[in-house]
């Protein structure tokens, strides 16, 4: 989508959003201008959701393709849809890491977002005590990345589609417990959910599995290492050929580290709405998505507990 489709988009956007309204709006962080969108509701200060996009996409596109906004609007909260540079996002991965665009050299997204943090805290529109993050695969790489360098803001993140890696991993060093909510499918064809390399002719290999990826951030959170359940949520809709474990943990009050498991989901964002504008070939590529939940009512219901 272009920058004057996208003006387009957010004007009609705005007539059915009222006080929630998305503008598209720029912030220059190291010589760089950067872009991203935001809706916020007429309520100050609110609490804060900074969505990432996957690699290739827009936040013009997770925007348009995940049911935040409606979730915002219905729950007052603030929403962001930030735009990584060649739309990608500079996680703790090394370049030679990681599938699809990277972004330009010496591109520093964690300060770019504790700028876009500071900005909304500083004119008392968002709460600081509530601030939130979340992204879907590169843009999960990205999340985790936040909660590594700048625990310190984050009430907590949310990361889809995405694991670890051992250069991740060993980057990895919060300054204190993050709620961590992970949300990742079984027959994800560029990230394995059982580590390694994918069977997608465009993965890479080195990744963590997603229970080992769970088991870091509970020791992160001071959490048990045994799973405290789980449990398999309805299935709703039989027809998108995958079902949702939820796996809890034993944790400490205020530091959970949840996994929601999609049984024969691919590298899709669960959710109620197409992700995807030619949804068949997206099933092709990345997989089944799953709609027995909703990624952003899941994530939110999970983030609002934390304040």
């Amino acid at each position: 989508m272009e920058m004057h489709q996208i003006r387009c988009f957010l004007a009609v956007l705005a007539i059915g959003l009222g006080a929630s309204a998305a503008s598209a709006e720029t912030l220059v962080i190291g010589g760089a201008t950067r872009t991203f969108i935001t809706q916020f509701p007429d309520t100050r200060p609110a609490p804060l959701v900074i969505v990432l996009h996957g690699n290739t996409q827009t936040g013009a596109d997770v925007m348009t393709r995940t049911s935040w906004p409606e979730v915002a609007k219905r729950e007052r909260f603030g929403v962001i849809f930030p735009d990584g540079l060649n739309r990608a996002w500079a996680d703790l991965r090394p370049h030679g890491k990681r599938a699809g665009r990277v972004a330009p050299k010496g591109t520093d997204d964690t300060a770019f977002i504790v700028a876009l943090i500071g900005k909304y805290v500083a004119d008392g529109t968002a709460d600081p005590k509530r601030i939130y993050v979340t992204g879907l695969s590169n843009g999960g790489a990205m999340t985790m990345t936040l909660a590594c360098a700048r625990a310190d803001l984050f009430a907590a993140a949310a990361s889809v589609i995405m694991n670890l890696t051992d250069e991740s991993a060993s980057a990895c060093r919060p300054s204190r417990p993050v709620p961590m909510l992970i949300m990742n499918g079984t027959i994800d064809p560029l990230i394995p959910y059982q580590g390694g390399k994918g069977a997608s002719r465009f993965a890479v290999e080195g990744f963590w599995s997603a229970e080992k990826t769970l088991a870091f951030w509970r020791r992160v959170n001071g959490c048990e290492a045994q799973d405290a359940a789980a449990t398999d949520l309805d299935d709703r809709d039989q027809s998108d050929r995958s079902t949702v474990t939820l796996i809890s943990s034993h944790c400490p009050p205020g530091r959970d580290a949840v996994l929601y498991r999609v049984n024969g989901g691919g590298h899709r964002m669960p959710s109620h709405l197409p992700d995807a504008r030619f949804p068949g070939i997206a099933t092709a590529f990345f997989g089944p998505q799953n709609h027995d939940i909703d990624g952003a009512e899941t994530i939110w219901a999970f983030f609002k507990k934390f304040p």
